[in-house]
């Protein structure tokens, strides 16, 4: 009887707990928010990428006209080469050689400093994103938010929420 009592007494306790958790699953909130999404439409995020083009635009048209020059002295080159006597040939095939050295040289650097203002510009948005959907977290009492999964029910998809937020300037 005592074994009996104590096994009923088990039951009744884990039936509780059980019940138990899954009040408190229930209350649980889970969000997702789309880092890419946020980048492609968020004003924040556009107003950086026009930034950027006003920054880089003169060197880039810069580049590519000296790419342009480049290839008109080659293609000269080319149908001048059969007939231009060894010395001359030599002497502007170095030319072309160093004038390509440096094209490719600025084109580098260009790449390298465009990369590291976009990363920049990257991380200011992502900062302001991450206040956003904390704030948005906080008000509408989320648990979690996720930034990177497989699948979401969009349910819990809060990504317009935090755009509509980043646009309309009230992050805190």
């Amino acid at each position: 009887m005592n074994n009996l009592l104590r096994q009923c007494l088990t039951s009744i306790c884990l039936g509780g707990l059980l019940v138990s958790a899954q009040v408190q699953a229930q209350d649980f909130r889970i969000g997702f928010v789309s880092l890419d999404r946020i980048f492609r439409e968020a004003s924040t995020s556009k107003a950086a990428q026009s930034k950027l083009e006003q920054e880089f635009s003169k060197r880039e048209k810069e580049l590519v006209d000296q790419g342009a020059s480049l290839k008109s002295n080659a293609d000269k080159f080319e149908r001048d080469a059969p007939t231009l006597p060894e010395a001359q040939r030599v002497t502007r095939q170095r030319q072309l050689v160093d004038q390509d050295r440096e094209f490719q040289r600025k084109r580098r650097e260009f790449q390298e400093d465009l990369n590291a203002r976009k990363n920049e510009e990257l991380q200011q948005v992502l900062e302001r994103a991450n206040k956003v959907v904390k704030q948005v977290a906080e008000s509408e009492k989320y648990d979690l938010v996720l930034q990177d999964a497989v699948y979401v029910n969009p349910k819990h998809d809060i990504t317009d929420k935090v755009i509509k937020t980043l646009n309309s300037g009230n992050a805190k």
